[in-house]
């Protein structure tokens, strides 16, 4: 993936494109609303789109493409026979396929957002730097673990794929689920209060909402190792879940092709 280097420069245009939508339907809300009191300022909000553009790819709505082709040309048998656990083998492939795609939309997302918008004198535009040192480790950490909740995510959409012997269909079903849940849409702090309990507590917000709350240190002490917590939790809970379904689903593997 990491030798696609137009595949990633179309898709960071693509995301700055987006990007500078969203950004400017923040400054609008905000410029247009009393915000007094709001869970987060213009320039985190702004800062938020950038983090969550650049961390597009992270974000679990597609199954990994090469289990998709595997199902659909009966390739999949080899991974049934191989000599390891099916499971590791395609949540490593699926993690290495979200990586590979994120590393290298973040590092240009953050040279752009982060140093071209302020040199270019944009700077209340632009993707601002973590609120603390103790913040910045957070995030990296919580960023590790979001790679890992997104990968046991992906691999639900690939063991459906599996047992639908089609991607397509979950593929359509999860996307915007994924989008809205995960913070990409719009911060998930920004949602009614009433929500904020049970939007938090969702697998969704691990991959993109918690690791931004934690980079702008609106989780801190105490609540950052919640968040962590989480993370750790639903990353757990779901492997366990997708081991299981993954052993049901290989025990009535049907091969086509082949």
């Amino acid at each position: 993936m990491l030798q696609y280097r137009t595949a990633a420069l179309a898709g960071f245009a693509t995301q700055c494109w987006w990007g500078g939508i969203k950004v400017m339907v923040l400054a609008a809300f905000y410029g247009g609303a009393s915000m007094a009191g709001a869970p987060m300022s213009l320039a985190q909000a702004v800062s938020y789109t950038w983090l969550a553009q650049g961390l597009l790819a992270l974000l679990p709505w597609l199954g990994d493409p090469e289990v998709a082709l595997a199902v659909r040309t009966g390739a999949v048998a080899y991974d049934r026979l191989r000599p390891v656990d099916a499971y590791a083998l395609w949540f490593a492939r699926s993690a290495g396929w979200i990586a590979a795609r994120v590393l290298p939309r973040v590092a240009l997302m953050a040279a752009f957002a982060a140093i071209a918008l302020p040199l270019a004198g944009l700077g209340d535009w632009a993707w601002q730097p973590p609120a603390s040192a103790a913040a910045a480790v957070a995030f990296l950490a919580s960023a590790v673990l979001a790679l890992l909740l997104s990968a046991s995510l992906v691999m639900l959409l690939n063991i459906a794929a599996a047992a639908a012997l089609n991607e397509r269909g979950i593929n359509a079903l999860a996307a915007p689920v994924v989008i809205v849940f995960s913070g990409n849409l719009l911060p998930l702090a920004l949602l009614p209060d009433a929500w904020q309990t049970a939007l938090l507590l969702q697998p969704f917000a691990g991959v993109i909402d918690i690791p931004a709350r934690l980079y702008f240190g609106l989780m801190g002490g105490a609540q950052a190792l919640v968040g962590l917590g989480l993370q750790c939790f639903w990353l757990v809970a779901l492997v366990a879940l997708g081991h299981r379904a993954m052993d049901r689903t290989m025990r009535k593997l049907e091969v086509q092709g082949g």
